[in-house]
């Protein structure tokens, strides 16, 4: 008997789902080396594992947990897109984020990944010290 292997969607949600409990390492590891990460300015884009660690752990160094709720899904061969609403649970409240994320999903890995969201929205909401 063969045991199909995940599905592109399948890997992006594994990697969401680490990435709630704020666990890098396990998230990472669905991360190709090559992978390109884009995020609206002032953010902009890095590439591999160490790059988007770079911008998601200072980020999120407020954060206590996360959560991703899927609202819509839709694949097609390797790409993945994923409307969203990020919750972050921070000291004192939740905040909260719609985003769209598209990814690319090749040899198991995600390679691509570009989030859309209005960033002035969680700026707002954010800690500022």
């Amino acid at each position: 008997m063969t045991i199909a292997a995940p599905s592109p969607t399948d890997i992006v949600k594994q990697f969401l789902k680490a990435m709630e409990p704020l666990d890098y390492d396990t998230a990472l590891t669905c991360v190709a080396a090559n992978c390109i990460y884009t995020n609206p300015p002032p953010i902009g884009t890095v590439h591999g594992p160490a790059g988007i660690r770079a911008v998601l752990e200072p980020f999120f160094a407020p954060t206590l947990e996360n959560e991703f709720r899927i609202l819509r899904e839709s694949a097609t061969g390797p790409i993945v897109i994923l409307e969203r609403l990020d919750r972050h649970r921070l000291a004192d409240k939740w905040v909260e984020l719609p985003v769209t994320g598209v990814f690319e999903v090749h040899d198991g890995l995600i390679s691509y990944w570009r989030d859309y969201f209005d960033a002035a929205t969680i700026m707002s909401q954010w800690p500022t010290g």
